[in-house]
């Protein structure tokens, strides 16, 4: 086949067919009937389009001190809250989560400032913070005839909010393996803990919090320490995974409060009906000086205690625990 070198000037034209004569003429046709002010305006509008409906966005408030509270908020119906425990996220209550909403309920959780994906703030970790900021989500989504659920440090977090903001909102509160009446060693609370144990805590936090939250959940969170026991891989990179999300400062001031709040005063303020859930094998916020206590300071309220349970059990027992919280909620 012959080519021609169409840089040389005294080489031959190329000839182009009728054929191709025709179908340029009508591409030249085409294109000058389209406006191409049109063109560029689509494209930049395509680029620049609003997102479509489905498309991912975080749901957060901020609050009176300028934290970024992140939460999840799924279905219709009577409001249920969950609030989490030490150093996790909403994310460890996707169960109930899941289980509630096809029961027709509308379920709540947020991370906790400093926890899962709220602002990583170097302050503020207490309970009357944590507290306010459960009361700025409730006012924000202008939730009322609410079921509160909180687990270990998230039990502390439900006691204070109730005492510190009342119970206008408030319909039921459920605590589970949870933090009051007070966890440390103290002369009024002498079947605490030693203060030594959350020392130890903050220690690990502080200096290799990764091996420390694969050591816990590995161990005593979930009671896979104990003989026969079948840990689940899954859920101890679950606990990790959560754990990490968050901030150390945030984990290393919260041990402090959640051992050392006293809750006391706080629980004799309830006045609406109160689930007290803990078993009897808890080795992080131990039975005997926790749930029994809890449920004799809460006028009425009802104390289920199950045998050989762990701290973790809403996960390791889910079903036997989102059973019983049914019963409660419609009672």
């Amino acid at each position: 086949m012959k080519t021609h070198d169409l840089t040389h000037p005294t080489n031959p034209t190329p000839t182009v067919s009728r054929r191709e004569i025709v179908l340029g003429s009508a591409a030249g046709l085409l294109l000058s009937s389209i406006p191409f002010g049109s063109i560029a305006k689509s494209l930049t509008q395509g680029a620049q389009r609003p997102p479509q409906t489905g498309d991912m966005k975080m749901n957060t408030i901020t609050t009176k001190d300028g934290v970024t509270i992140f939460y999840k908020d799924w279905g219709s119906g009577q409001p249920i809250v969950f609030s989490h425990g030490w150093p996790l996220s909403a994310d460890d209550w996707d169960t109930q989560m899941m289980f509630f909403l096809n029961e027709g309920y509308r379920v709540i959780a947020h991370d906790r400032r400093g926890h899962g994906r709220s602002s990583q703030v170097g302050d503020g970790h207490d309970m009357d913070h944590y507290a306010d900021d459960l009361a700025a989500l409730t006012a924000h989504l202008n939730l009322k005839n609410a079921i509160h659920v909180g687990h270990s440090t998230g039990g502390g977090e439900v006691t204070r909010y109730i005492a510190r903001h009342g119970e206008s909102r408030v319909a039921k509160a459920v605590l589970i393996s949870s933090v009051p009446p007070i966890m440390v060693k103290t002369p009024a609370n002498p079947g605490g803990l030693p203060k030594e144990v959350f020392d130890g805590f903050q220690a690990q936090v502080a200096t290799n919090r990764a091996q420390f939250y694969i050591d816990l959940p590995a161990g005593p969170f979930y009671g896979y320490n104990r003989a026969g026991a079948k840990a689940s891989q899954g859920v101890i990179d679950n606990w990790w995974r959560q754990g990490m999300m968050g901030g150390a400062k945030a984990h290393y001031d919260g041990i402090v409060a959640f051992s050392q709040t006293d809750f006391v005063p706080d629980l004799k303020k309830f006045t609406v009906p109160t689930l007290v859930m803990h078993g009897d094998d808890d080795q992080i916020v131990p039975y005997a000086d926790a749930g029994p206590l809890s449920a004799k300071l809460v006028k009425g309220a009802i104390l289920k205690t199950y045998k050989g349970f762990p701290h973790g059990m809403p996960t390791t027992n889910a079903d036997t625990i989102n059973a019983d919280l049914l019963a409660f909620i419609k009672s």
